[in-house]
């Protein structure tokens, strides 16, 4: 059961790479409150369809809680990753809202949740961190045409790396008797913590259909990845889902290898192969 948790995990992992690449290169063209506004009405709709077709035993009012509140992380994370995209420093904000995330993710599940992960496995966690960021190139502050530092991502980051964890958290802490609901629960909270935002930019709406519908598949596809690590947490500890569904930053620097042609570095290269040894341990773990 845990190996198959360990599979869903990396799954996830590998939904959010495509998601987070799709949506940075996204992020680019169409302005991040459009992206993520709509990124969480296609959460919604595959969540909702998700969870009428299977069933749950029964849904308690925890449940409608915790469901909410990783909606609540879910839309705080994702508004600030697409901000900190847009700017153009994806080799910042992804691996600094990921490490940061992993690391208070697994210090809750350790000390608040009982999680007791084995000493292979905590060996995989601790080179987890510096993999993370490696395979984004080291979190490298890169500068605007106007020559001006990007470090205002750094912020986005940090906040994000608190949405990524209140959303891992929370989604781990509703009983599996309810069924795929808090995941949908979740994308209606965070339709509508985001309305406020998105109703300041509503004239950046006027986009190509092309694009508005690209944002909502891409948000369809990081609620299949959130469904896909909840089925992961009910097989797994939440230390060891959380770290293996986090190596998604693994995931964009490989596309842009194969699609983008990008050239790997030499840090890449290690973080890549760091990532691939964490993700043994894990799961011998």
């Amino acid at each position: 059961m845990e190996q198959m948790g360990a599979l869903l995990a990396l799954a996830s992992a590998v939904c959010y790479g495509f998601v987070d690449f799709a949506g940075g290169l996204l992020s680019r063209r169409v302005h991040f409150a459009v992206v993520t506004f709509l990124g969480q009405i296609g959460g919604l709709l595959l969540a909702l369809t998700a969870a009428l077709l299977l069933p749950a035993e029964a849904v308690r009012p925890a449940d409608v809680m915790w469901g909410t509140l990783s909606g609540a992380g879910s839309a705080t994370a994702m508004h600030f990753l697409n901000r900190g995209l847009s700017r153009g420093a994806m080799s910042v904000v992804i691996p600094v809202s990921a490490v940061t995330g992993v690391a208070l993710s697994v210090l809750c599940g350790v000390f608040f949740l009982g999680d007791r992960p084995t000493p292979l496995a905590w060996l995989g966690i601790c080179i987890t961190v510096p993999a993370l960021w490696l395979v984004s190139a080291g979190g490298t502050v890169r500068e605007d045409s106007e020559g001006r530092q990007s470090g205002p991502v750094l912020t986005d980051g940090l906040v994000a790396s608190l949405g990524v964890a209140m959303q891992y958290i929370g989604l781990a802490q509703a009983d599996p008797a309810s069924g795929l609901w808090p995941v949908a629960v979740g994308r209606l909270a965070a339709v509508l913590l985001l309305l406020p935002s998105t109703w300041r930019h509503t004239s950046e709406f006027r986009q190509s259909a092309r694009s508005l519908g690209a944002a909502v598949l891409i948000g369809a596809g990081a609620a299949l990845g959130l469904t896909l690590y909840l089925w992961a947490t009910r097989l797994q500890m939440l230390a060891i889902a959380v770290v293996l569904a986090s190596l998604y930053p693994a995931v964009p620097t490989a596309l842009g290898l194969a699609v983008l042609r990008e050239k790997v570095t030499r840090v890449q290269a290690t973080g890549l192969v760091s990532s691939a040894v964490a993700v043994i341990l894990l799961s011998l773990g």
